[in-house]
């Protein structure tokens, strides 16, 4: 999936001087606050990390407050979507009037009836129904199937809510792509497609390393962290 990737950053995280004890566990604990929530600055949400202490020094913070700022360098998996993006996900719920998804099993993506290609039409059963492709009733999107779509917007204050579309050539049911499409058919042969394990062990292209570097980053070790809001504590 296009829009997960990895990213380098240099970071200065501020512990308590309570944890000096155990600076790394302190330092990946606070970097744990961030995931699943979409950072600017680093244009997409956090996934997993790994952190390497870079110095056994670590400066006091100015003022009052007897932090400690450790230098570190994190490897970052991030999931940023864009406009024209191809992504995956698990149909949830549908109707006659849009296609709910879960992308990554945590990102929910909708799709709108004027976003869904006239080539399908809904049909209603018991079950809630489904979507039938005109030119192949074997092409179907119900509850569950994973289908495969275009980013069209990504609302990054819902933590980046997806809003997709299946009108690009090459979307729809993943089932029925594998087999019909070539194009999809060939990538998967092909071993192209990021297997949908997600692991930061997972050797990767170096010239698909995305650096993010900022030395001024700060994290709060003892503030807990604001779901989709920010304040002047956080990074």
């Amino acid at each position: 999936m296009e829009a997960v990737r990895q990213a380098e950053a240099n970071l200065t995280v501020y512990v308590h001087p309570s944890n000096a004890a155990d600076v790394r566990r302190a330092v990946s604990r606070q970097l744990s606050t961030l995931l699943f929530t979409y950072e600017d600055r680093f244009d997409g949400v956090l996934l997993a990390h790994e952190v390497e202490v870079e110095s056994d020094k670590a400066k006091i913070m100015d003022g009052l407050v007897p932090y400690f700022g450790v230098p570190v360098h994190a490897s970052m998996l991030l999931f940023s979507p864009q406009p024209g993006m191809i992504l995956e996900g698990k149909v949830e719920m549908l109707g006659k009037g849009s296609i709910h998804a879960i992308v990554l099993g945590v990102f929910s993506a909708a799709i709108i009836s004027d976003d869904i290609s006239e080539t399908f039409r809904f049909k209603r059963r018991r079950d809630g129904g489904k979507f039938v492709s005109k030119s192949d009733k074997g092409h179907e999107i119900r509850k569950g199937s994973m289908i495969r779509f275009s980013v069209k917007r990504v609302d990054t204050e819902m933590n980046c809510h997806i809003t997709g579309s299946l009108m690009p050539p090459h979307t729809g049911s993943m089932l029925w792509l594998s087999v019909h499409d070539a194009e999809y058919a060939s990538e998967i042969n092909s071993g192209k497609r990021k297997s949908r394990d997600i692991s930061m062990k997972t050797e990767h292209d170096v010239q698909n390393h995305t650096a993010v570097n900022n030395e001024d980053a700060l994290i709060n070790s003892e503030r807990p962290h604001k779901h989709r809001k920010r304040n002047d504590a956080a990074i």
